[in-house]
């Protein structure tokens, strides 16, 4: 008869356990400080794992055909428990930085060249979420994805890094399943397959950017008169400059080719229709899914910046052990974006008082059965 399982068996503690022996091996003659190294960067891989699997199954819920009201919930559920582990990683750099700059170096050079840099689950989440190849920063002339491929040597480790990056490479990814949903949203109570929605959509665009103009317009003037601004020529300058480019944006006339504007602008138009009338209720779940998935991409820039920093206070602006530009390098990271059409919605909202009039409003009321 099998005995009753226990935690440590369930755990598999005396697997987990001695796994941090390092290069080496075994921790007995370890430096206090390499244990600690060690812990701490198995710990971010572990919180990793978890991440990539609650965002594949947000992504799985998203990127069906049809996304019922019941799902969204769910969608919102994954994404909050991705947001959380975000934030934990980002404050377990604390624990990091225990670690003196002497203590660092004291088994540093033992790591040349690898480096964090071959991080291959951060890479799985960097393309799962959608950032393109042509967004991804190379330090030096080293791509980190081809590099990874090149150094994937025939260890069990390595062909799991080869493997786990070409799959990623064919899934879908959470931005084109967020583009699809945005694709499908109402606007104004009109769907994708309505006829005359393209008509629909333009039309709310126009009345939402009449209404800017005039927004701005007041602004301007509010400006003028409270600043005495002395080159209010300038001012209004600026001001024209920011509706031309909400223009261009909410329209897609910046996307190329022109044959995939209206896709895109339907997208953008949804997202904006979202934002701005978000205390419907039913857009009360999808304007929180949207909220989520900005919090998912600003975590992941403070758990950019707070590596940087971490890195910094260590070593300081040296080479990484990796032979990239260190410090630099991870700096100009801090500048990617994947959602930037949720981040560039925010840019063109209006106060409520001068939103658009809501056509067909019951659409988006609750239902009784």
């Amino acid at each position: 008869m099998p005995s009753a399982p226990t935690y440590w068996d369930y755990l598999q503690l005396d697997r987990l356990l001695h796994l941090q022996g390092g290069l080496e091996g075994d921790e007995q003659d370890m430096l206090a400080n390499e244990l600690h190294f060690i812990v701490v960067h198995q710990s971010f891989e572990l919180w990793f794992k978890l991440l990539l699997r609650e965002v594949r199954l947000a992504r799985d819920h998203l990127g069906q055909p049809t996304v019922d009201e019941e799902t969204i919930p769910f969608v919102v559920q994954h994404l909050r428990r991705v947001n959380t582990i975000l934030r934990h990683a980002v404050a377990q750099f604390e624990v990091m930085e225990t670690l003196t700059p002497q203590g660092f170096l004291d088994f540093r050079d033992k790591l040349v060249p690898a480096s964090g840099f071959q991080s291959f689950q951060m890479r799985e989440i960097e393309i799962l979420m959608g950032l393109e190849e042509a967004q991804r920063l190379h330090y030096g002339k080293v791509d980190p994805i081809r590099h990874i491929q090149d150094t994937a040597h025939d260890t069990p480790a390595g062909r799991l890094a080869k493997e786990r990056i070409d799959t990623v490479r064919q899934e879908r990814t959470v931005l084109a399943v967020l583009n699809d949903w945005l694709a499908r949203t109402p606007i104004q109570g009109s769907r994708p397959d309505d006829d005359g929605d393209d008509a629909v959509v333009v039309g709310f665009l126009e009345e939402y950017l009449a209404r800017m103009r005039e927004h701005h317009g007041a602004s301007y003037e509010r400006l003028v008169s409270a600043l005495e601004v002395s080159e209010p020529e300038a001012m209004q300058r600026r001001f024209e400059a920011t509706y031309d480019a909400a223009s261009s944006w909410l329209l897609a006339t910046d996307v190329q080719p022109p044959e995939a504007q209206a896709r895109v602008r339907r997208q953008r138009a949804a997202a904006l229709f979202i934002e701005s009338y978000r205390e419907l209720p039913l857009l009360s779940w999808p304007r929180l899914l949207i909220d989520l998935i900005v919090e998912m991409e600003e975590q992941l820039v403070l758990w950019r910046h707070r590596h940087a920093r971490m890195v910094e206070r260590t070593i300081g602006r040296r080479v990484g052990t990796g032979g990239s530009g260190g410090v630099d390098y991870l700096d100009k990271t801090g500048a990617y974006r994947v959602f930037r059409d949720l981040w560039a919605v925010r840019t063109v909202l209006l106060p409520r008082t001068r939103l658009p009039e809501l056509r067909n409003p019951d659409f988006y009321a609750f239902t009784a059965t």
